[in-house]
């Protein structure tokens, strides 16, 4: 199928472009932070997925986006290039992601320092993961309640890059291929790398996976370890769905949030040993 975006010819860096998956479903990538919604608004997206003209990414990354953590801090990207290729019927983008951005806690106008973020967000997740049947309270608490009364709230502020991350998206329907590349990293203190599969959790409220499980909505928790050798992400009515496979010296995890106009994102995300100079896998859009 043909590229459409503001050029279409080899090799050329774009702003934006949109490959065709079938009649109505297709993927967009941009190259600066669109569509830039809610507390995310600053932070680099990858591939969108668009259903008749909607983009269904919500608050969701999109697909194969890069974050890196290191001993003290984790870097998200708010800058990256793009540039398109045609290799017969498939599309390749490649887009070139830095990692320039951290997050902060502010109370009211001040910011507080790591340390004390830190205490914070661990004896709140300490809390949630020890009473599992208190989950959703627990959401709701820590991620809307919590911030209201004590005053909390995120935000990314640009900071010294610690290097690049180069993904190439090979789109070749109804499969995605993705590469990202890590030796332009900076390695000293370096932990663990993220590759993050992420949508709209209004639209996408149904998980399972090869080992028969099925999950709606608040049971798919935020963030848990899948075991399976595949999962997968639909709609209710499974409509439209993305798969991904278990990567051996990857650990695979399938995370959901919703809440209110806060929170909306559900993924399927990788985490990368830091030793690894790249990481493959495969993103299988599947439309009924």
């Amino acid at each position: 199928m043909p590229f459409t975006g503001e050029k279409s010819f080899m090799g050329t860096e774009v702003t934006e472009c949109t490959i065709p998956i079938s009649e109505s479903l297709t993927l967009r990538l941009y190259s600066d932070t669109r569509p830039r919604n809610q507390h995310i608004a600053d932070l680099q997206k990858g591939l969108i997925l668009v259903y008749k003209g909607t983009e269904l990414v919500g608050e969701g990354t999109g697909f194969g986006v890069p974050i890196v953590r290191y001993r003290s801090k984790t870097y998200f990207s708010g800058s990256a290039i793009m540039q398109i290729f045609n290799e017969g019927h498939r599309t390749i983008a490649v887009k070139e992601f830095t990692l320039d951005m951290i997050p902060e806690t502010m109370l009211g106008e001040a910011k507080i320092e790591n340390t004390l973020q830190r205490k914070l967000e661990n004896y709140v997740e300490g809390l949630y993961h020890k009473h599992k049947r208190w989950r959703g309270a627990f959401e709701t608490l820590k991620l809307k309640n919590l911030s209201k009364i004590m005053g909390l709230q995120t935000r990314f502020a640009p900071a010294k890059p610690v290097g690049n991350i180069s993904v190439t998206y090979r789109i070749d329907p109804p499969v995605i291929h993705v590469r990202a590349h890590f030796n332009l990293l900076k390695r000293k203190d370096l932990q663990k790398v993220f590759l993050l599969n992420e949508q709209s959790s209004k639209y996408f409220r149904k998980f399972q996976d090869s080992n028969g499980t099925i999950l709606f909505d608040e049971h798919i928790g935020p963030w848990e370890k899948v075991e399976a050798d595949w999962a997968c992400v639909s709609n209710l009515s499974e409509k439209i769905s993305f798969r991904v496979c278990k990567v051996k010296g990857a650990v695979l995890r399938r995370g959901r949030e919703i809440l209110d106009d806060t929170l909306c994102w559900i993924g399927l995300d990788y985490e990368v040993s830091p030793e690894k100079t790249f990481f493959d896998y495969y993103i299988e859009i599947q439309e009924s």
